[in-house]
């Protein structure tokens, strides 16, 4: 190559050389599909269990929504990577063609840059062939592509220059029909470099950045094209004064530029993005270039040279990206749509779980409370019936059996009561009346006068000394109930904490392996 070529002929030079040199990126895909493998494995082991409550409880209901939400993500996965297949085929069929994707916002002028430089290769001796996908098909065609003021692209469409350089047309991202929009995301994976297109009249929309910054977290090259840099002149033309298309002037495209890098830069820091990724947007006039002629000097001054320098530039990386696009496409299935899906609908669930067992156990505090006061209110008023009762025998045995079934059923029915979400079995053993070998009944006895002497009778029973004994007992009994259901109850919101951090801890190590295998994947020298 001549010291004095342009950029145009050290770019077609180098596209004429592109080496596709087949890599070994076997032990990455495998390494990066075993760590999916587990994480499958895992979440099928580590699925949350609320032993001790009811099915129909809050924490129940949260905990089968959080299981029910990852049953439902690895269908999910699949399907998504199914539809990502279909982007891969078509990366196959061009295996050894380097592949940039023509992305932004419709309206942005990308039929007509595709057109353009299809244009310049065949006015440098070298083969240009059309195309459009249809089902995944490739079919070729004659036609060039259909330019206009309206969305014109409806379906994703390409251009093979040489042997070695391919760019695909697509719909835009930010389409007006949904269609044109999914096929733009679906098929975005298959390129190996991006060119973002951004048209003079609107560059840089917050929209079009969201997607750049997208495309940079996929660490793919990605250059900013700022298309039609022109604007009217009034001219006089045989006496007349006419309106012209003209380049914009340096100074206002380097302004524009200036100010798009800026705002992208700012974009990708707030998105956790290496600002440094971002190339230097490049402004051009396709229509000024075809207006002068494409004379050498027209193609410098309608910004085609920068271009083809900052196509130069962003060949060596979009070449390593493709020898390691198989792991990168399946890398960012694994980021994007399982640990991403995770992370955005699993972990928040968890985070909500945390928070409603944190509710629960203060509210046992008052709940453990209430239940005992509950029972004692309930068993306090039926003491001076059952001490009447077993009173004419003296059977304090009796009594306090009786009185031990009564409390056994009445703590039974109010714990459903107040701890309705929780499986109680309360301890029939902590609900039994004890008492000191010297508590019963006291006999009231009178003396009277009698021919013989005095003589002493029963004139009653007194209930004084047993009741407090009662009382006391039925206090300790209803204490220990009320605080062993509510360990219970505490014990299976720790058990279900205990599973909820666990899956929360197992999704921690899996993402950081999985930012282990990504520094993998970026640091293999291709």
């Amino acid at each position: 190559m001549k010291a004095d070529a342009s950029h145009e002929q050290r770019f077609l030079a180098e596209a004429d050389a592109f080496d596709f040199t087949a890599e070994d990126i076997d032990a990455l895909l495998h390494a990066l599909n075993d760590w999916l493998a587990k994480l499958n494995a895992e979440l099928r082991t580590d699925g949350l269990t609320w032993d001790g409550l009811r099915e129909m409880s809050a924490l129940a209901i949260e905990a089968d929504t959080i299981n029910t939400r990852l049953r439902d993500s690895t269908h999910a996965w699949m399907q998504q990577w199914s539809n990502l297949e279909a982007a891969q085929h078509l990366a196959d069929y061009f295996d050894d063609q380097a592949l940039l994707l023509v992305f932004g916002k419709f309206n942005a002028g990308k039929s007509s840059f595709c057109n353009f430089l299809a244009e310049r290769f065949a006015a440098h001796n070298r083969s240009v062939q059309y195309f459009h996908v249809d089902a995944g098909r490739v079919v070729e065609t004659s036609e060039p592509f259909t330019e206009g003021a309206t969305e014109t692209t409806s379906r994703l469409q390409g251009v093979r220059f040489g042997a070695k350089l391919v760019l695909l047309d697509t719909p835009g991202l930010h389409s007006v029909t949904p269609e044109n929009a999914a096929l733009t995301q679906r098929f975005t994976d298959s390129a190996d470099g991006v060119l973002w297109l951004t048209s003079s009249t609107s560059p840089g929309q917050v929209q079009e950045l969201d997607e750049l910054g997208r495309e940079l977290h996929r660490n793919k090259p990605l250059l900013p094209v700022v298309t039609r840099s022109d604007e009217y002149e009034e001219d006089e033309v045989d006496g007349e004064l006419v309106k012209c298309l003209r380049n914009k002037s340096a100074p206002r495209r380097a302004l524009q530029e200036h100010d798009i890098k800026v705002r992208a830069e700012d974009k990708l820091v707030a998105m956790g993005v290496d600002k440094a990724l971002l190339k230097p947007p490049v402004s051009i006039s396709a229509y000024v270039a075809r207006e002068a002629g494409q004379t050498a000097a027209a193609m410098s001054d309608a910004g085609f040279e920068r271009l083809y320098a900052a196509l130069l530039d962003i060949t060596g990386p979009a070449l390593a990206y493709k020898r390691r696009k198989r792991a990168e496409v399946l890398l960012h299935h694994l980021e994007e749509n399982v640990l991403g899906s995770l992370q955005s609908d699993v972990l928040p669930l968890l985070a909500g779980l945390g928070e409603s067992s944190r509710a629960e156990l203060a509210k046992l505090e008052q709940q453990q409370e209430q239940l005992a006061n509950a029972v004692w209110r309930g068993i306090v008023p039926t003491l001076p019936a059952l001490l009447d009762t077993h009173a004419a025998k003296h059977d304090v045995v009796g009594l306090c059996n009786a009185l031990s079934q009564s409390i056994f059923e009445l703590f039974g029915r109010e714990a459903d009561r107040l701890l309705g979400d929780y499986l109680i079995e309360p301890d029939a053993s902590l609900a039994q009346i004890r008492l000191d070998d010297d508590a019963g009944f006291d006999d009231v006895v009178i003396e009277r006068a009698d021919a013989n002497g005095p003589v002493s009778e029963v004139a009653g029973v007194d209930f004084g000394r047993l009741h407090t004994a009662l009382s006391h007992a039925i206090r300790e009994c209803v204490l220990s109930l009320s605080v062993h259901a509510a360990q219970r109850c505490r014990g299976s919101i720790a058990h279900l904490t205990k599973l909820a951090r666990r899956l929360e801890e197992s999704l921690a190590t899996h993402e950081e392996r999985l930012l282990d295998l990504k520094s993998q994947v970026r640091s293999q020298s291709f």
